[in-house]
C-alpha cells in the first residue's frame, strides 16, 4: 500500500470483507484485522454473511471501536426495514468525491440474527444507493459486493452507474480486471493473499473515461512495515498458546476416541527406521526432518492449518494429538508420503505411487506459491546422490497476510 502511494496521489484503499473467522476458537482475529486495516488507513469496509457469523451487536462492536465505515446497503431489520449498518460513504480523494456502497447476496445464512434481519433486492438497492451517492457529488462510484462472481457481474450488467465493482464471496483470483459495460470488475481471490489495484482515469469533470486493474500477489518479495509486522507476530504469538490449550484438550479426547480401536494407524519414523536405514539417514538431512521445529520457532505449533502439513496423521487414527502427547510423530516422516505403517505388508504386493499429487497435498499455491515439482524433487529422494539446488524458502498463508 504504501507503494502505491508513492506512485499514485489519489488513492482509496477498502476491504471487501469477508475476512472473520470460520469458527469461534479463532474469533479474536475478527476484532485485530478490523483494528489493522484501521490502521492502514482503510476508507471502507464492506459486509458479508462472515462478518454476521458471531451476531450484528458482535459487528457493530467492532464497528464502534475501529471507526471504520461498514457498509451494507441492503441489509436491513427484518421489521422496519430500515438498515443496520451504514449503507454508504462519499470520500473525498485528492480533488475527487468518490461514492462506495455495500451490497450482501439475499441468498446467504445471515448467522445468529437471521431472524431479525432481511436482505432487500439488491439491484434495487444499487439503483437507490447510486442516485443518492450522485447527488451527493459522487463522480466516481465503488461497489463492495458480496453477491458472488455470477451475481456480481449481471448487477454490473444490469444496473447503470456503477463504476468500479469488488467482487467478494467465494471469488476466484483474476489477475486482470474485466469491463462488464462501463464498470471495471475486480476479482482478488480469497484469504487476503492478494491486493488489486485499479487505476481509473478521469476527465477534466472527474469522471471516468478509462479503468485498467491488476491483482498482486503480497508474496515475500513484497516488503513488510517493521510496526505491523511486530505488531501481527505478537497477536499471532498470543493467540497460539490460546490454541495450544484448546488443542491439547481436543487432542486427548479425540486420542481416546480413535486411538486404540483402529486396526490401521500410524507407528512413527523410528519403527520405519529399524529396517530402511539408508533411506531414514538421508530423510535426516532434508527439512521434511525438522518440519516441526519451524512451527516451534514461529510459534504456530498450536495453528491447525500449519499443523496438519508439519506433522504425522494430524487428525487421524493414531496420529499427531500434541508435541508433548506424540513427539514421535512431529515432522514430515516416511507415513506422510508411503501411507499409513500398518499397512505395510499392503505395499510390497500394490505399491503407493508417489508423485507430484503427493506432494500438492500440502505443497499448495496458498502455502508454497514457487513451489516446483521438478526443483524440489531432489531434495527428498533417497537415492539422490550429490548436493540438490537452491531452492526458494516455504511460504505460509499468514505471511501472505
Amino acid at each position: 500500500m504504501d507503494s502505491i502511494k508513492t506512485q499514485y496521489s489519489q488513492v482509496l484503499l477498502v476491504d471487501n470483507g469477508g475476512f472473520f473467522p470460520e469458527d469461534d476458537l479463532h474469533q479474536d482475529a475478527a476484532w485485530f484485522l478490523t483494528d489493522a486495516m484501521k490502521m492502514l488507513g482503510t476508507d471502507a469496509v464492506g459486509v458479508g454473511d462472515a462478518e454476521l457469523r458471531f451476531g450484528l451487536a458482535y459487528l457493530k462492536g467492532l464497528q464502534k471501536r475501529s471507526q471504520l465505515p461498514f457498509l451494507s446497503a441492503n441489509l436491513v431489520d427484518s421489521k422496519t426495514k430500515l438498515p443496520v449498518l451504514s449503507t454508504s460513504v462519499v470520500k473525498t480523494v485528492g480533488t475527487v468525491k468518490v461514492g462506495i456502497f455495500g451490497l450482501i447476496s439475499d441468498k446467504v445464512n445471515l448467522g445468529p440474527a437471521r431472524d431479525s434481519l432481511a436482505v432487500l433486492d439488491p439491484a434495487a438497492t444499487a439503483k437507490k444507493t447510486i442516485a443518492e451517492l450522485r447527488k451527493k457529488g459522487a463522480t466516481v462510484v465503488v461497489l463492495l459486493s458480496q453477491l458472488g462472481k455470477v451475481e456480481s457481474e449481471d448487477l454490473a450488467t444490469a444496473v447503470d452507474g456503477i463504476d468500479v465493482v469488488i467482487c467478494g464471496r467465494n471469488v476466484p483470483l483474476v489477475q486482470k480486471g474485466r469491463m462488464i459495460k462501463n464498470t471495471m470488475a475486480v476479482y482478488g481471490g480469497e484469504q487476503g493473499q492478494y491486493m488489486g489495484r485499479t487505476i481509473v482515469s478521469l476527465d477534466a469533470a472527474k469522471k471516468p473515461t478509462s479503468s485498467d486493474c491488476e491483482t498482486f500477489i503480497l508474496g515475500p518479495e513484497v516488503g513488510e512495515k517493521a510496526e505491523l509486522a511486530a505488531l501481527v507476530k505478537g497477536f499471532e504469538d498470543n493467540l497460539n498458546a490460546k490454541l495450544a490449550k484448546a488443542e491439547k484438550e481436543r487432542a486427548a479426547q479425540q486420542q481416546a476416541k480413535q486411538g486404540s480401536s483402529s486396526p490401521d494407524h500410524f507407528v512413527g519414523a523410528e519403527v520405519c527406521m529399524r529396517c530402511h536405514v539408508q533411506e531414514a539417514e538421508q530423510w535426516k538431512s532434508t527439512k521434511h526432518s525438522h518440519a516441526w521445529q519451524t512451527l516451534v520457532d514461529r510459534k504456530k505449533d498450536s495453528t491447525p492449518e500449519c499443523i496438519t502439513c508439519h506433522v504425522v496423521g494430524y487428525k487421524q487414527p493414531g496420529g499427531f494429538a500434541s508435541g508433548v502427547e506424540t513427539p514421535t510423530l512431529s515432522n514430515v516422516q516416511c507415513e506422510n508420503c508411503h501411507g499409513m505403517g500398518t499397512g505395510h505388508e499392503a505395499f510390497a504386493s500394490s505399491p503407493k505411487k508417489i508423485g507430484e499429487a503427493t506432494c500438492r497435498g500440502c505443497h499448495t499455491v496458498s502455502t508454497s506459491p514457487t513451489f516446483d515439482y521438478a526443483t524440489y524433487l531432489p531434495h527428498i529422494l533417497h537415492k539422490y546422490q550429490g548436493t540438490p539446488p537452491a531452492i526458494a524458502p516455504h511460504t505460509s498463508p499468514m505471511d501472505a497476510k
